[in-house]
């Protein structure tokens, strides 16, 4: 079986989207690209020249990581621009968004109109209620390692709808085939089947694998 690592930072991963940093060697797989908001500098015309050109790819199937951090010291009104023209550019080549948030949540759904493309918060780990609000707004969730331990992440993850599923090992040692079990657990799926739904998300934010 193999198993789809929608996130992750694993340059020898031969199966799922690896996190391209800017500048860094391109991977032979699938890959996204974005501006972090902690990547965030004086150079960002030349960051943007970057991803322009990389987005161009075959093998680049996302824009991203990408969005808003309450914890760094960028500004916050930069941050909002950055992620803004990652948007626009995401929509003009009409590829998926990969979100990066902390501590913004209530700031990033207002994001959700001006996107014409599906968007996925990566790493999900915060409270049903903001899960809930994320949904009703029609974003995807992917999730990691803390679904096999946070006892609340697995309750929400027991209603949560299937269609808005993936999963990730982003920068977590461990192995993703452990998540999948765990979440067709929860689910009370068989694992074949859990795999199936992934990949039917997949092509619905139109990634083919």
């Amino acid at each position: 079986m193999q198993f789809f690592d929608f996130h992750h930072h694993d340059f020898n991963n031969e199966f799922g989207i690896f996190n391209l940093k800017f500048k860094e060697e391109l991977p032979e797989n699938y890959f996204s690209a974005g501006i972090h908001p902690n990547s965030i500098s004086n150079n960002m015309e030349e960051q943007f020249l970057w991803l322009k050109e990389i987005s161009k790819s075959e093998k680049c199937v996302a824009i991203g990581e990408c969005g808003l951090d309450g914890l760094i010291e960028v500004e916050e009104k930069l941050q909002e621009v950055v992620f803004e023209r990652q948007i626009f550019l995401a929509n003009e080549i009409q590829k998926p968004l990969i979100i990066h948030c902390v501590r913004r949540f209530s700031r990033l759904i207002p994001f959700r109109k001006i996107s014409k493309v599906p968007i996925i918060v990566h790493g999900f780990n915060k409270r049903k209620t903001i899960g809930e609000d994320l949904l009703r707004n029609q974003f995807y969730l992917s999730f990691g390692k803390s679904v096999l331990y946070n006892v609340n992440l697995q309750e929400f993850l027991r209603e949560f709808p299937l269609d808005k599923l993936f999963l990730e090992t982003d920068s977590a040692d461990f192995e993703i085939e452990e998540l999948y079990r765990k979440v067709a657990s929860i689910k009370n799926l068989e694992l074949e089947d859990l795999l199936q739904i992934v990949k039917g998300n997949l092509q619905n934010i139109q990634i083919s694998i």
